[in-house]
């Protein structure tokens, strides 16, 4: 990968770095602001239901975040974008769908089948 890719998706990262760190921000000021009252405790119950949902989806990005912190680190290591199971190059089409992937496509794909072959 030349220092232009790495450049390109070293960009790519830190931007979704501070979109989801956005999301957080506002995730916190929306639920440290709320003054919900509900009477009704069939609308309590959707409220909490939705703000449980808020939280699994902000873990998530958090787990994100540390695979993007990760991919950032390859990048500066030199490393980005060789796979870490068969050391080939990873293609740049696979990189632009999933930026901090590991794997080659091919071995993602063995990956998943030995896993569902597993039962996991």
């Amino acid at each position: 990968m030349d220092k232009e890719q790495q450049a390109y998706f070293k960009q790519k990262l830190e931007d979704m770095t501070k979109e989801l760190l956005n999301e957080a921000e506002k995730t916190i000021h929306d639920m440290t602001d709320s003054n919900d009252n509900y009477p009704d405790p069939t609308d309590r119950a959707t409220a909490e239901s939705d703000r449980n949902f808020e939280l699994r989806i902000r873990d998530r990005e958090r787990k994100l975040l540390s695979k993007i912190k990760a991919a950032i680190e390859r990048i500066e290591e030199g490393t980005y974008g060789i796979c870490d199971e068969c050391g080939q190059d990873i293609t740049p089409k696979r990189l632009e769908a999933r930026p901090v992937t590991t794997l080659c496509i091919d071995c993602k794909t063995k990956q998943e089948n030995y896993e569902k072959a597993q039962g996991k």
